[in-house]
């Protein structure tokens, strides 16, 4: 019977970026010695490998060198890890035996070979602490080795009722470089079981409930608090707080972080102890103000990750992946990354197109000669990973690119880029030429699908019920996407909506179409199929002057307007006459103090489905000054209590020369100022944090709430952003 082969590689230090080759051999584990990083893969590796220098995970350029194999075994290598200055390697061999092999590194003298006995099954191993092994066989058989004088010893065996899935030894005592108790988990049961070492007696059995085993176990410490991480087979994470003295596991909590088995690891980042947790969406676990938080890491599909530090790559994490290895630092543990991209030209808008993994602009690029200045404007594709231009459609002269959407059409599995312009003519006051052009991406390349002439600007495009919606000057347009005797593709127009002044914002649910007009505040229209006509339902009457506009759920929109005030109106389905219900009531109004140019729904943070925040919906806004802000539709009860959390804290934080918060959150235009309702100021809220203990207490007493109530109540709202 052949077995697959396993290959060992010692990658010296100044390796970044590793693609295994063939694309078949999948990298199965990783660990790091002195300046090598040592991977595992099955199957054969070729003799060259392909190494790419990255930076921010970002490739720069390539270049080839030849690894070096420290050894070919005729077994599959179910585990390996680094033991001061030898390899710890395991492998599961034929006739029901597990060698265990002590291996000195870069060469590959054996130092000692221990032969176990064991029944089919999977085989685990942990081995964090520098002179301790455990082990878990099929059959529920657990062994404790310990490793002195380059000897393995068996210290302490036991026999479990049930299969063993995953285990842990990481010290987190007294001791940092031994470890008194060991976590294992359990298959049948789905439990999580804590044993005190040396003698393996068990402690503590948490059954953790449901039909997911855990897939990996982790004991860790953060800010002084002693936690077991339990990550399940689907993607979600258990966390406990432990009692490193009676081994009782408390505060358990669960959040999902993907989809897939998760594998946990420590590192350290700043002198602080994190987490890594590799699944289909890696994240890194850390601790702020004794609170465990969760960040994404701008990676996909990570199997396998283990701490890197050499002369040349300091404090570094190997992330392995399906055939690849990236070695790399990591930033700041931060909820919020921000890195600028020059392009040497003003972006006027943007859209991501997920199946081709690009981003597309339309772009302004100032040209300075001798003779004049002048403007030139192109739409733009970008690759979603490098920002790099790889393709350019320049647009003619005097047209601007005004809207920007990636969509598909009815009938049609392609994905397009649908771009609106408009011709600025300087003797117009206002364009009254423009073009809707449609391209596809082949090849990386911009290709020209259709265009359709306008009598105007194009200021906005939405995909709707698998049409084009337009707003077109004073208009909105509905187009359909025919397909012509000759198999090419147009634009076709079904509707349209008149009496608007100049409809320069649009935003779509379901059969309703908002629109943000440039003096007359939002209306209301809702396209009706069997007519194949859009009229009007309600609008506000109130002169706003619109900048942005989103639709927050089916009866509540949301508007931003030049004087730097945010409102929102509700649709008054339920009113008893036409007029009742053709205005759209203000119920919300707050002077936010920026000028809001977008709405967008999402969120800048990681949402956990599983906590008290997770389901709070949320719209990320950017203003003109470059501040980019987070709205959330609270619950009532949530909005209630946080609302008088704000009172309470208007009376203790005073504001900068005397203006009043509340005075300064008033909504103000030029007729009329009206008080802030119906929106809390969450800087002010989360302010509660900073303030000094006395100063807790003084609001704790007004709320009748304690300050921990209070601070946990906050901190939930931080994580929303």
């Amino acid at each position: 019977m052949d077995m697959p082969q396993c290959t060992f590689v010692l990658l010296p230090f100044y390796t970044i970026q590793v693609t295994i080759q063939p694309e078949d051999s999948k990298i199965c584990s990783c660990f790091t010695m002195k300046s090598y990083c040592v991977v595992s893969a099955k199957k054969n590796v070729s003799a060259e490998l392909r190494v790419r220098v990255a930076k921010y995970y970002h490739l720069k350029f390539e270049l080839c060198m030849n690894p070096i194999v420290i050894a070919k075994l005729p077994v599959n290598c179910v585990f390996i890890d680094n033991f001061l200055k030898c390899a710890l390697i395991q492998c599961a061999v034929l006739k029901m035996m597990l060698k265990i092999v002590l291996q000195k590194l870069p060469s590959i003298e054996i130092a000692q070979a221990y032969v176990l006995h064991v029944n089919a099954g999977k085989l685990w191993g942990t081995s964090d602490s520098l002179i301790q092994v455990l082990l878990a066989t099929g059959g529920g058989y657990l062994v404790y080795l310990e490793i002195g004088d380059g000897a393995l010893t068996e210290v302490k065996h036991a026999q479990l009722e049930y299969d063993i899935s995953c285990l842990d030894i990481n010290s987190i005592g007294n001791n940092p470089k031994y470890s008194q108790l060991a976590a294992v988990g359990m298959w049948t049961d789905i439990s999580v079981r804590i044993f005190s070492l040396p003698d393996l007696n068990l402690i503590t059995k948490e059954h953790l409930g449901g039909e997911i085993i855990p897939r990996s176990v982790l004991l860790c410490s953060f800010e002084g608090i002693s936690y077991l991480l339990c990550a399940l087979g689907d993607g979600h994470l258990l966390n406990f707080v432990l009692n490193v003295i009676t081994g009782e596991l408390t505060d358990r909590k669960k959040v999902s972080l993907g989809t897939q088995p998760i594998t946990l690891r420590t590192f350290s980042s700043k002198n602080a102890t994190h987490v890594f947790a590799a699944s289909d969406r890696p994240t890194v676990i850390y601790s702020s103000n004794k609170k465990l938080l969760y960040s994404n890491v701008n990676l996909k599909e990570v199997s396998h990750m283990c701490p890197f530090n050499s002369a040349a790559f300091p404090d570094s994490l190997a992330i392995a992946k399906e055939g690849e290895l990236t070695i790399g630092t990591i930033d700041d543990i931060q909820k919020l990354h921000i890195r600028s991209i020059p392009l040497g030209e003003q972006a006027r808008r943007i859209c991501h197109q997920e199946q081709t993994r690009t981003f597309a602009i339309c772009s302004l690029k100032y040209n300075q000669s001798s003779i004049e200045d002048y403007e030139m404007h192109f739409i733009r594709l970008l690759d979603d990973q490098t920002f790099e231009f790889i393709s350019t459609y320049p647009l003619d002269q005097f047209e601007w690119g005004c809207s920007i959407l990636s969509c598909s059409f009815s009938d049609d599995s392609n994905v397009y880029y649908c771009v609106g312009t408009a011709y600025v003519m300087p003797e117009e006051n206002e364009p009254t030429k423009g073009r809707i052009l449609v391209f596809t991406v082949e090849d990386r390349k911009l290709q020209l699908i259709a265009e359709k002439e306008t009598k105007g600007a194009v200021y906005s495009l939405n995909a709707f019920n698998g049409k084009l919606l337009a707003a077109i000057n004073q208009e909105i347009q509905l187009y359909k996407w025919m397909l012509r005797e000759d198999g090419s593709r147009e634009l076709q127009s079904e509707c349209g909506h008149h009496g608007h002044i100049l409809a320069l914002y649009v935003q779509t649910r379901g059969d309703f179409i908002i629109v943000g007009d440039l003096m007359k505040s939002i209306s209301l229209l809702i396209y009706k199929h069997e007519e194949g006509a859009i009229e009007e339902r309600a609008r506000d009457y109130n002169a706003n002057w619109m900048t942005a506009i989103e639709i927050l759920d089916d009866d509540i929109y949301l508007g931003a307007e030049n004087g730097f005030n945010l409102f929102t109106v509700r649709k008054n389905s339920e009113g008893a006459t036409d007029e009742e219900r053709g205005r759209l009531e203000v119920v919300g109004e707050y002077h936010l103090g920026e000028f809001v140019n977008r709405f967008r729904h999402g969120s800048l943070v990681m949402r956990l489905p599983d906590s008290d925040v997770g389901q709070i919906p949320t719209v990320i806004f950017g203003t003109v000054n470059g501040v980019i802000g987070v709205i959330a539709s609270l619950p009532y009860e949530q909005y209630a209590f946080m609302e008088k959390l704000q009172t309470n804290l208007r009376r203790v934080i005073k504001g900068v020369g005397g203006l009043g918060h509340e005075q300064w959150r008033s909504f103000y235009s030029e007729k009329k100022t009206s008080d802030a309702k119906n929106f809390l100021d969450g800087d002010l809220i989360e302010s509660f944090l900073d303030l000094g203990r006395n100063r807790m207490e003084e609001i704790s007493k007004a709320m009748c709430v304690s300050v921990e109530e209070l601070m946990k109540r906050v901190e939930e709202l931080t994580r929303l952003h």
